[in-house]
């Protein structure tokens, strides 16, 4: 019964700090060598990015910092206004990359176009251009003063985006046609902060946060807490049968999620033409047929005394385990795809962490007791008394 509560505190204490991570936002804690101060900052819902600025009315321009990882240490990130649009064509832009002698570069593009990129001077002036790179988080940073194609605004349309490599000449080239790529675009309110369209506000990017936050849920924690459960709480008889009623409410709590977080993964799949993650989607298909035998066997238990006990048993535990595997390896798998901010990777990885050490104690726990149990029925059974072969009654 103490592990059991064990288990729904942390469970507790993790909906708390993934609630407090996501009520202060990770630009807020990030500071500069410079200094300077910026009056407003965001994540940016895709490709882990962020963005700082401070708005000059009086001037009519826009400090920023743009901050992205680039999809390889040699790779470049980019930042851009498109004064006509809401998406590359037409946007102008400021590339970062690192040089040959290790430094950061800065240069402007105009892309007219997805065929024509040229380097040069864009429909604005852009001041105080510099870049860094940090080796300790892989990020790298974009600074520039840029002036507002129009005088008064305080909306932009803003497009980002990170590539892998960079040509000779320092020409950046093509990056991936990933969803996050893709869906790196919104407008931004200067003065809000408020970001819509594109990449963020939309139903389509909405859908993918809840399908992934469904599916992490269930079959990424809930499914492995109640195969723990059923495994360690099951050998200590005060457990009995609260274990049971407890690795069922757990388990049927976990399909019931999962199968809303499946049916929001097929609904973006139909709305998502051109676009397949093929592995993803395979083992959800896997997942939600295993899950579903699994609440199946809760129906179809028979009785312990009954022979085909042993085949179910093994069809139970064996589909419980698939499971579990093919849950957390899919939950990597929708992570990638996302692409969110390090920090939700990194909190579901410490969960698994800590689920894993748990199961170990109590694994060595559990074989402590069942060797301690089988000792104890052994010396119940030895012949003692200077050879006479009397027997003691089993242990009870």
């Amino acid at each position: 019964m103490a592990s059991s509560t064990v288990f729904f505190f942390l469970l507790t204490v993790i909906s708390l700090l993934l609630t407090h991570s996501h009520a202060q936002s990770t630009c807020a804690t990030q500071k500069f060598t410079n200094n300077k101060r910026y009056d407003r900052c965001s994540d940016l819902p895709q490709l882990g990015s962020y963005l700082h600025w401070f708005l000059d009315t009086a001037k009519d321009s826009v400090s920023i910092v743009f901050i992205a990882p680039p999809a390889t240490p040699d790779g470049w990130i980019s930042w851009a206004i498109n004064p006509t649009g809401d998406g590359m064509a037409g946007s102008q832009s400021l590339i970062a990359y690192k040089a040959s002698n290790g430094s950061i570069l800065v240069n402007t593009y105009n892309i007219s176009s997805y065929g024509s990129i040229v380097e040069g001077k864009l429909a604005f002036d852009v001041t105080d251009m510099r870049g860094e790179y940090s080796e300790s988080d892989g990020m790298m940073r974009i600074f520039a003063t840029v002036e507002l194609p129009e005088n008064g605004q305080t909306t932009i349309n803003q497009v980002w985006q990170v590539g892998g490599s960079v040509k000779a000449g320092g020409f950046p080239a093509r990056h991936a046609f990933l969803a996050p790529n893709l869906g790196s675009k919104g407008s931004l309110n200067l003065l809000s902060g408020e970001i819509a369209g594109g990449g963020n506000g939309n139903s389509k990017t909405k859908k993918r946060n809840i399908h992934g936050i469904l599916n992490a849920m269930s079959w990424g924690i809930l499914f492995p807490v109640g195969v723990i459960i059923a495994r360690y709480l099951r050998t200590f008889p005060a457990a009995d049968p609260t274990w049971f009623y407890l690795h069922g409410f757990c388990q049927v709590s976990a399909y019931a999620i999962g199968v809303a977080g499946w049916g929001t993964g097929l609904k973006l799949g139909s709305e998502s033409k051109g676009v397949k993650y093929s592995g993803h989607r395979n083992i959800g298909i896997a997942l939600f047929c295993l899950a579903t035998l699994q609440v199946c066997a809760l129906f179809l238990r028979p009785k312990k005394e009954h022979k085909i006990r042993f085949y179910w048993n093994i069809y139970h535990h064996g589909t419980g385990y698939a499971v579990v595997v093919l849950g957390i390896l899919n939950v990597f798998k929708g992570l990638q795809i996302l692409s969110p901010a390090s920090k939700w990777r990194s909190a579901y990885i410490i969960i698994i962490s800590i689920l894993g050490v748990i199961a170990l104690v109590l694994e060595v726990l559990t074989w402590i007791v069942v060797l301690k149990r089988k000792r104890k029925s052994v010396k119940a059974t030895k012949p003692y008394d200077n050879g006479d072969a009397k027997q003691l009654p089993l242990a009870p």
